[in-house]
Protein backbone atom coordinates (compact mmCIF):
# COMPACT_ATOMS: atom_id res chain seq x y z
CA UNK A 1 0.00 0.00 0.00
CA UNK A 2 1.32 3.68 -0.81
CA UNK A 3 2.23 6.06 1.83
CA UNK A 4 -0.57 8.67 -0.59
CA UNK A 5 -3.44 5.31 0.12
CA UNK A 6 -2.61 5.08 4.07
CA UNK A 7 -2.40 9.20 4.14
CA UNK A 8 -6.10 9.00 2.42
CA UNK A 9 -7.43 6.54 4.85
CA UNK A 10 -5.92 7.50 7.85
CA UNK A 11 -7.88 11.12 6.84
CA UNK A 12 -11.04 9.79 6.24
CA UNK A 13 -10.99 7.99 9.40
CA UNK A 14 -9.97 10.83 11.39
CA UNK A 15 -12.19 12.88 9.48
CA UNK A 16 -15.25 10.58 10.30
CA UNK A 17 -14.08 10.85 13.94
CA UNK A 18 -14.10 14.40 14.30
CA UNK A 19 -17.39 14.50 12.87
CA UNK A 20 -18.92 11.78 15.52
CA UNK A 21 -16.63 13.90 18.34
CA UNK A 22 -18.74 17.25 16.74
CA UNK A 23 -21.75 15.34 17.41
CA UNK A 24 -21.08 13.53 20.75
CA UNK A 25 -20.51 17.24 21.93
CA UNK A 26 -23.98 18.23 20.67
CA UNK A 27 -25.35 15.61 22.59
CA UNK A 28 -23.53 16.18 25.55
CA UNK A 29 -24.44 19.70 25.98
CA UNK A 30 -28.43 18.52 24.93
CA UNK A 31 -28.03 16.26 28.29
CA UNK A 32 -26.48 18.93 30.56
CA UNK A 33 -28.94 21.74 29.35
CA UNK A 34 -25.86 23.90 28.52
CA UNK A 35 -26.17 26.47 25.06
CA UNK A 36 -24.25 25.40 22.02
CA UNK A 37 -22.24 28.35 20.86
CA UNK A 38 -19.43 26.51 19.09
CA UNK A 39 -17.65 23.51 18.99
CA UNK A 40 -14.75 22.35 21.11
CA UNK A 41 -11.20 24.33 19.09
CA UNK A 42 -9.48 20.60 18.95
CA UNK A 43 -12.49 19.28 17.13
CA UNK A 44 -12.75 21.99 14.91
CA UNK A 45 -8.69 21.65 13.98
CA UNK A 46 -8.91 18.11 13.79
CA UNK A 47 -12.22 18.33 11.35
CA UNK A 48 -9.77 20.88 8.89
CA UNK A 49 -6.66 19.12 9.35
CA UNK A 50 -8.17 15.38 7.94
CA UNK A 51 -10.19 17.15 5.23
CA UNK A 52 -6.77 18.68 3.91
CA UNK A 53 -5.26 15.18 4.43
CA UNK A 54 -7.71 13.71 2.59
CA UNK A 55 -7.96 16.39 -0.19
CA UNK A 56 -4.18 15.46 -0.43
CA UNK A 57 -4.48 11.64 -0.27
CA UNK A 58 -7.31 12.19 -3.14
CA UNK A 59 -5.21 14.33 -5.78
CA UNK A 60 -2.05 12.13 -5.34
CA UNK A 61 -4.05 8.67 -5.79
CA UNK A 62 -6.07 10.00 -8.47
CA UNK A 63 -3.46 10.83 -11.03
CA UNK A 64 -2.06 13.24 -12.66
CA UNK A 65 -4.83 15.57 -14.13
CA UNK A 66 -5.84 16.06 -17.62
CA UNK A 67 -7.16 18.91 -19.89
CA UNK A 68 -10.46 18.48 -20.26
CA UNK A 69 -11.58 18.90 -24.10
CA UNK A 70 -15.12 20.07 -24.68
CA UNK A 71 -15.16 19.23 -28.61
CA UNK A 72 -12.87 16.85 -28.73
CA UNK A 73 -15.29 15.02 -31.42
CA UNK A 74 -15.93 17.82 -33.40
CA UNK A 75 -11.79 18.49 -34.07
CA UNK A 76 -11.88 16.33 -36.69
CA UNK A 77 -15.69 17.08 -38.61
CA UNK A 78 -15.98 20.18 -41.18
CA UNK A 79 -17.94 22.99 -40.77
CA UNK A 80 -20.84 21.79 -43.58
CA UNK A 81 -20.78 18.36 -41.34
CA UNK A 82 -21.11 20.34 -37.90
CA UNK A 83 -24.01 22.21 -39.25
CA UNK A 84 -26.50 19.19 -41.48
CA UNK A 85 -28.72 18.16 -38.57
CA UNK A 86 -30.99 15.36 -40.00
CA UNK A 87 -33.57 15.76 -36.75
CA UNK A 88 -33.95 19.24 -37.87
CA UNK A 89 -35.21 18.33 -41.29
CA UNK A 90 -39.34 18.91 -41.84
CA UNK A 91 -41.25 17.89 -44.89
CA UNK A 92 -44.47 18.61 -43.99
CA UNK A 93 -44.88 22.43 -43.34
CA UNK A 94 -47.01 25.07 -44.51
CA UNK A 95 -44.48 26.00 -47.59
CA UNK A 96 -45.61 22.94 -49.95
CA UNK A 97 -49.22 24.69 -50.17
CA UNK A 98 -47.13 27.69 -51.70
CA UNK A 99 -45.78 25.46 -54.75
CA UNK A 100 -47.17 25.38 -58.19
CA UNK A 101 -48.07 21.24 -58.01
CA UNK A 102 -49.62 21.32 -54.15
CA UNK A 103 -52.80 18.81 -53.88
CA UNK A 104 -54.87 19.11 -50.53
CA UNK A 105 -54.27 15.83 -48.45
CA UNK A 106 -57.96 13.91 -47.96
CA UNK A 107 -57.72 15.12 -44.34
CA UNK A 108 -57.57 11.56 -43.23
CA UNK A 109 -53.71 10.97 -42.48
CA UNK A 110 -50.88 11.48 -44.53
CA UNK A 111 -49.79 7.71 -43.07
CA UNK A 112 -52.42 6.24 -45.44
CA UNK A 113 -51.25 7.72 -48.85
CA UNK A 114 -47.63 6.32 -47.77
CA UNK A 115 -49.12 2.61 -48.51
Amino acid sequence: MSFHKIILTVGFISLFHSAFSAAQHRSYLRITSQEFTTLPLDIVIQAVGSLFAVMWGVLHVAGNLREIQAAAEMNNTTWETQKNIPSFYIFNHREKALTSNYVPSSGKGDLENLE
